[in-house]
């Protein structure tokens, strides 16, 4: 018997806001960046200068809108 799968498409879009920022900040760190005070700069003025190209972070940062990390950061703050 065949049952159907549903998808919390809100959900998958948080997940993968989530693992792109720790992916993001990890490369960061490692380059030896505060990889919060190159996020939020890279928030705050839509520049991705402030994200290094180390591991692609910059390039994974662009696929996501900035509006939804906002929104995913001030959801998660929100909630704690």
């Amino acid at each position: 018997m065949e049952q159907t799968s549903l998808f919390d498409v809100n959900l998958m879009k948080e997940e993968l806001i989530k693992a792109t920022l720790k992916e993001v900040a990890t490369s960061l760190n490692e380059r030896g960046y505060d990889a919060q005070n190159q996020l939020a700069g890279y928030l705050i003025s839509g520049d991705p200068g402030f994200i290094s190209n180390y591991h692609e972070a910059r390039s994974k940062i662009l696929e996501l809108d900035r509006s939804e990390i906002v929104k995913f950061l001030l959801d998660n703050y929100m909630e704690k």
